[in-house]
């Protein structure tokens, strides 16, 4: 009995709406992504495996995944919760967060970073001190964000009319 309970928990998971169309909006974000750094590369020798790690772990770039997450996500809870409850009040504001963060701070920290390292290794090619980079974070132009958001937003409306 208690296995049965576990199997309808799970079933009943995986048919959120809202789980569903911002698990599918970060994916086809990330995979376009992917498609679009394979495309602009000169050499395209790492093919597959460039997408696939991009797909897993890459930020930056167009579409912003960020984006893509919070805009399916307060979409699809103004579509089951309604766009007057305060479910998606929290849901928009988190969003609001999420994508001032993506195109702001983090944009400014990896431009930062990689002033940071350009100094670094200048001079450490001049003095022969070793220099260790810090990592450089993508963050997002606002075209990059608007996509994102745009992408999110129509998995979510697809998904609640379908």
């Amino acid at each position: 009995m208690q296995s049965l309970k576990f199997t309808e928990s799970l079933q009943v998971f995986f048919s959120n709406p809202v789980l569903l169309s911002t698990g599918i909006s970060w994916f086809l974000a990330q995979l376009i992504k992917g498609i679009i750094s394979l495309l602009r590369r000169q050499t395209r020798k790492k093919g597959l495996i460039e997408i696939i790690e991009t797909v897993l772990w890459r930020t930056g770039g167009m579409p912003s995944s960020h984006a893509a997450v919070v805009g399916s996500m307060t979409a699809a809870v103004g579509f089951s919760e309604g766009f007057g409850s305060n479910l998606f009040a929290v849901s928009l504001f988190v969003a609001m967060v999420v994508i001032r963060d993506a195109m702001g701070v983090r944009r400014s920290s990896g431009i930062q970073a990689r002033t940071l390292n350009i100094l670094g290794t200048r001079t450490s090619e001049k003095t022969g001190i070793e220099f260790h980079p810090v990592k450089e974070i993508k963050g997002h132009a606002p075209l990059e964000v608007i996509v994102g958001a745009l992408v999110g937003i129509f998995i979510a409306t697809a998904y609640a009319i379908l």
